[in-house]
């Protein structure tokens, strides 16, 4: 079996904010280089100023016009030693590799606020598992209580049928 050969993308660019999220803006050019016609989060592995060493898997988020964000984990912008504002390099590839997987296992503290809100829990029954699978993977990643506080309430806010943004899109109607 041939595997299917992995464009890349090598670029400078400014790390920009959205919404609290330090990101690069990947165009839609760009983005039909790395897997043309692809409309959902993409799977790829990225590089900022040649770091982490080890090139950091991440979904790339799809605006809606084409172009995509590429949001950047603290730990990639820690390695790299890099902040909003800065001109870095990018090198982006396509994840051939990735495969869906096991889901995280659901956090107490997210499985009791459920279960105290039946609208929330509702709309969670009804999310698509790739949704429901990137949100416990989120949630995994989180180290204070402070932000597990911060983004439980957003959760439950969303999925309670409240428009507002989480984890980098608009929620309307609980999903």
């Amino acid at each position: 079996m041939q595997q299917a050969k992995t464009s890349k993308l090598n670029f400078k660019a400014k790390m920009e904010i959205y919404n609290g999220n330090p990101y690069i803006n990947i165009s839609k050019e760009r983005a039909q280089t790395l897997k043309k016609g692809w409309r959902k989060p993409m799977p790829v592995q990225i590089q900022i100023n040649s770091k982490p060493s080890t090139p950091w898997r991440i979904n790339m988020m799809p605006k809606g016009d084409g172009s995509f964000y590429l949001y950047l984990h603290g730990d990639v912008r820690k390695d790299s030693g890099t902040k909003v504002g800065d001109f870095v390099e990018v090198k982006v590839s396509f994840d051939n590799t990735y495969k869906n997987g096991p889901m995280h296992p659901m956090p107490k503290w997210f499985s009791s606020a459920l279960e105290k809100n039946a609208k929330a829990k509702k709309a969670w029954d009804l999310l698509i598992p790739s949704r429901k699978k990137e949100i416990l993977r989120y949630f995994s990643w989180l180290k204070s209580e402070s932000a597990r506080e911060r983004n439980l309430k957003k959760a439950i806010s969303v999925l309670s049928g409240k428009e507002e943004r989480f984890m980098a899109r608009t929620w309307k109607k609980g999903k």
